[in-house]
């Protein structure tokens, strides 16, 4: 399972999550304390907002603990929104472009879980993308496919509504196919302005999620585990939780996928036999 860290609030570096903290997300890459395995060693990546609208980002299939690059742009790096990730790979190749954060326009993505019977459901996955999506397909994970369909269906519009349709879209899928449903989904994701995080399973156990204030002022973090030894500061996210971080302060509320068996969606798309 992958470690990751994602924050939003007054402008902050990076290295208030990556590196500096006691628990900090690099010390998770080898030495993670909440997690099946405690080595995310497949990968790094980071991602942050600026000036512009769409983000920044630097990935390698370096560990984390091993790039000395990682550690120089975190000292150096402000961001009001930033998102960083350690991978441990359950599925794709060890490659920059199978390495989180994902990033289509100005939306970010990073994902910790899998989908059971991938290489099954992922040709149909594939073939409910418009052909922009389509061929933005670079690597081969199931998290860069996931993150696809949720743009595919109305990540711009309506966030947690889109991963609601995705992963619905997936369960019901699978169902077809293989007669069993199985998704482990924490992840986090932003259009530059808000910041997103869902933790779900369909077997009610989805891989962990915390949150905690940071900063002097409106700062929040979300995280896969505490990164000190604070507990008291840390709030564990309920599994079937949507976490929506914006100027306003932090929305916690429910989180069920939209079923979603043999039928249409939008344009009549129809899951395939």
């Amino acid at each position: 399972m992958c470690r990751w860290a994602a924050y939003r609030g007054d402008p902050l570096y990076l290295e208030e999550l990556v590196s500096s903290p006691a628990h900090s997300l690099i010390e998770q890459s080898h030495c993670a304390t909440r997690a099946k395995t405690a080595t995310n060693g497949d990968g790094f990546g980071i991602a942050w907002y600026g000036d512009r609208s769409e983000p920044g980002r630097y990935r390698d299939i370096l560990p984390a603990w091993s790039d000395c690059n990682l550690k120089s742009l975190a000292r150096q790096i402000r961001s009001p929104l930033f998102l960083a990730h350690v991978r441990a790979s359950t599925g794709g190749g060890t490659r920059r472009d199978n390495c989180h954060p994902f990033v289509h326009g100005d939306w970010s993505f990073m994902h910790n879980g899998q989908i059971s019977d991938f290489d099954r459901l992922r040709r149909p996955m594939e073939a409910m993308l418009d052909d922009e999506l389509f061929h933005a397909r670079s690597g081969t994970t199931d998290s860069e496919l996931l993150f696809l369909l949720a743009l595919q269906f109305g990540l711009a519009e309506n966030p947690v509504r889109a991963i609601k349709e995705t992963i619905g879209f997936v369960e019901g899928l699978a169902e077809h196919l293989t007669g069993k449903a199985l998704v482990r989904f924490t992840a986090a994701f932003s259009n530059g302005k808000s910041l997103y995080a869902i933790r779900y399973a369909t077997d009610r156990k989805a891989p962990t999620l915390y949150a905690a204030p940071l900063g002097k002022g409106s700062g929040y973090c979300i995280v896969s585990e505490p990164l000190n030894d604070d507990v008291d500061a840390w709030t564990e996210v309920p599994d079937g939780s949507a976490v929506v971080v914006h100027q306003d302060g932090v929305e916690v509320t429910p989180f069920l996928p939209e079923e979603r068996s043999k039928g249409t969606h939008k344009g009549a798309i129809v899951i395939p036999a």
